[in-house]
């Protein structure tokens, strides 16, 4: 085992040193070196490829004898991650990675101007990559199970399309009695002056104060599109971006923190292998959008950050109590940003891209129709017609990655944080602090049954584990209609 140890950390390592390098161009490269730090993160991509992939190290996966439950989760999660692995060439590895890097600064150029055209051939060449790789991973029913097993494992789009169906049927009707309904606030005061700077500093002071990041193992940066990495549980990086709308910049900078706070609590033990990450995005998903909504949008959060927020942006405050700010950053509008969406409507925007991908990669929609189509079926699912790409199709940074599958695990977060909630609320002494904005009981909760285990649990095993039962969408969906029909005064 020492030796299979040795080669999985030298693999983690090189990919650390990739994804730094990531972060870095995101957060303050000068745009010059886009070209060559392209080359760069080629190269160590197909080095980590290589050791990963080689021989040896398949030998060293025969050869092990794991004694323990620990090292039988190293060698089981690193044969599964090596079996996938050894399917994609060393060449397909550095030329995806290329044509990433370049497509991600197309990406950029192309938002700033709104000009989808630009981006069309680089997304171009990323659909076509992750056909090819569905391909060589192989699946049985439809590509796309082969790219969602990456980021949620046993995942199948079938189950993908019976959670939004269900999901649509049982909130679009509410979404319908809430737009009726009108305002339940004074919503102006989401872009009152509040100093970029202010924003920033106010968020980053409460994701230590109320969630436990702290800048010890931490940092916060800005980015085109907020994101977090880690090098390490002792090295977390997440970025935020800062608008005149600041509820972006607030409810963003918690978002990341709840991913950053996942991969904060992973244990020690499994440092440097390949166990050493969340159990999947969607149970990623579950920690920030709680971190976000579940706890950052909620009441006893704002009555006991209000005087905080006073002191941060008296300008933003003046007039209000906690209770008016709760309802106006829990406003419910159709809109065409998914980041800045509302609890209510949020999944829609997923639902959306789900069907983009199913049918690029199926070839029933051409890259050069897709902001017809996106706009499309933001008309019918939301009534909302993006004023231009730049706030429609171009929004986001996955496709530019190739993350094609990714999506839906930010819906199945959403199910999944509630879920969670649900369950650590059982413990008393969690649900008192959750009602007083006292996370550290809820905290150490998490660690506990969630966050320690990284990979060595499956998503499904994780989830009953920890709830006593399988992912459902029956918590959120009663969450939302109590949630908002309070606010809204729909009982």
């Amino acid at each position: 085992m020492e030796g299979l140890r040795r080669r999985l950390a030298q693999v983690n390592d090189l990919r650390a040193a990739a994804s730094l390098l990531s972060w870095e161009q995101e957060t303050m490269m000068p745009p010059e070196a886009a070209r060559v730090r392209g080359l760069q993160l080629s190269t160590l991509a197909g080095l980590a490829h290589e050791l990963f992939t080689d021989a040896r190290t398949g030998e060293l996966l025969a050869e092990a004898r794991p004694t323990g439950q620990d090292e039988e989760a190293i060698v089981r999660v690193a044969r599964r991650d090596h079996g996938k692995a050894t399917k994609l060439p060393t060449a397909f590895v550095e030329e995806k990675t290329r044509a990433q890097n370049e497509a991600h600064h197309a990406w950029l150029e192309a938002r700033q101007h709104s000009d989808f055209q630009t981006f069309a051939p680089h997304l171009r060449t990323m659909v076509d990559l992750v056909r090819r790789e569905a391909d060589l991973l192989g699946f049985d029913d439809h590509p796309y199970d082969a790219l969602l097993d990456a980021y949620e494992p046993g995942m199948r789009a079938t189950q993908v399309r019976a959670v939004f169906s269900d999901l649509r049927d049982r909130t679009l009707p509410l979404v319908r009695r809430i737009t009726a309904a009108g305002d339940a606030a004074d919503y102006s005061v989401l872009t009152r002056p509040f100093p970029h700077e202010a924003q920033k500093a106010f968020a980053w002071d409460i994701a230590g104060r109320a969630f436990g990041l702290r800048s010890d193992f931490a940092r916060q940066d800005e980015s085109a599109h907020p994101f977090q990495s880690n090098f390490s549980r002792s090295d977390l990086r997440i970025t935020t971006r800062v608008q005149d709308y600041w509820p972006t910049c607030l409810f963003g900078t918690w978002h990341e923190t709840g991913h950053a706070m996942y991969e904060r609590g992973v244990s020690e033990r499994w440092e440097r292998t390949p166990v050493s990450r969340g159990a999947s995005l969607g149970v990623h998903e579950s920690q920030s959008r709680m971190f976000e909504n579940l706890l950052g949008r909620s009441l006893p959060f704002w009555e006991r950050y209000f005087p905080a927020l006073q002191q941060a942006a008296p300008e933003v405050t003046a007039g209000l109590d906690a209770r008016t700010l709760y309802l106006a950053v829990n406003r419910v509008q159709p809109s065409a940003i998914r980041v800045e969406a509302d609890e209510v409507t949020y999944n829609f925007h997923t639902l959306l891209r789900f069907e983009l991908e199913l049918a690029l990669l199926e070839g029933t929609l051409d890259v050069a129709d897709l902001p017809e189509a996106w706009n499309a079926k933001m008309q019918d699912y939301l009534g909302v017609t993006p004023p231009d790409d730049a706030q429609g199709v171009l929004q986001d940074i996955h496709w530019s990655a190739g993350l094609i599958g990714y999506f839906p695990t930010y819906t199945l977060g959403n199910l999944l944080s509630v879920q969670l909630l649900e369950a650590a609320q059982r413990d008393p002494a969690v649900a008192e602090g959750v009602a007083q904005a006292e996370y550290g009981p809820l905290l150490a909760w998490l660690t506990e049954h969630v966050h320690q285990y990284g990979r060595s649990l499956t998503p499904g095993e994780l989830t009953e584990r920890a709830t006593g039962r399988p992912l459902s969408a029956d918590p959120y969906v009663a969450y939302l209609h109590a949630k908002y029909e309070d606010i809204y005064g729909l009982k």
